[in-house]
């Protein structure tokens, strides 16, 4: 195949380019999710362990639904600025819900 009009040709791929670059940009910034995360804050019992807690979340808590509970654990020791998965009794935690 021979090209004629370098110049249509040219803008052609321009015009194609603009348009598969908006469309990114367009698709990039829309959310699929409207829920807004908020947290709660829980209180430590005797007998409590982050993975107990990361349990009782995974089946009551949207946000963490069908989430590993490795994961689970992970997210709260991160978003509770822990060094491990030591807890104390009375300590707070805050858990992401929707």
């Amino acid at each position: 195949m021979k090209i004629k009009d370098i110049k249509k040709f040219l803008r052609s791929i321009f015009i194609i380019l603009l348009l598969t670059i908006l469309f990114i940009l367009l698709i990039g910034k829309t959310s699929y999710s409207n829920k807004k995360i908020e947290y709660k804050t829980i209180c430590v019992s005797e007998g409590d362990t982050l993975w107990n807690i990361a349990k009782s979340n995974q089946i009551n808590n949207e946000y963490y639904k069908e989430k590993d509970i490795r994961y689970i654990v992970n997210d709260i020791i991160n978003k509770n600025n822990l060094k491990n998965a030591n807890i104390s009794i009375n300590q707070e935690l805050l858990i992401p819900t929707l």
